[in-house]
């Protein structure tokens, strides 16, 4: 099982730099966190097992609403990579399940 993610700004159509991102079991114990690299991205997070899992986004650089987005997931195969993006722009955001 493989972990990653990718924070987009909608706003300007560029990867958003530097956003911190924590990685969470669900019942609150930080499994890891780090910041977006130049693309957007975290590679590498650790795999966690089976469960509800968070990532907890520090979006308050980007939204002046959204000062934090969490999104929970469910891991189901650790054999599977999960990829959780997200979308943000000043007043809304978007995820989905990528590849």
């Amino acid at each position: 099982m493989s972990l990653s993610t990718h924070v987009l700004n909608a706003a300007t159509g560029r990867p958003a730099d530097g956003v911190s991102v924590r990685l969470e079991r669900a019942d609150g114990a930080v499994l890891a966190a780090d910041r977006t690299d130049a693309d957007g991205r975290i590679k590498g997070l650790p795999a966690p097992e089976p469960g509800v899992h968070r990532l907890i986004f520090d979006t308050g650089d980007i939204s002046p609403f959204y000062p934090e987005v969490t999104i929970a997931f469910t891991v189901t195969d650790p054999a599977e990579h999960y990829h959780v993006p997200l979308l943000l722009s000043p007043y809304s955001f978007s995820t989905y399940r990528g590849s």
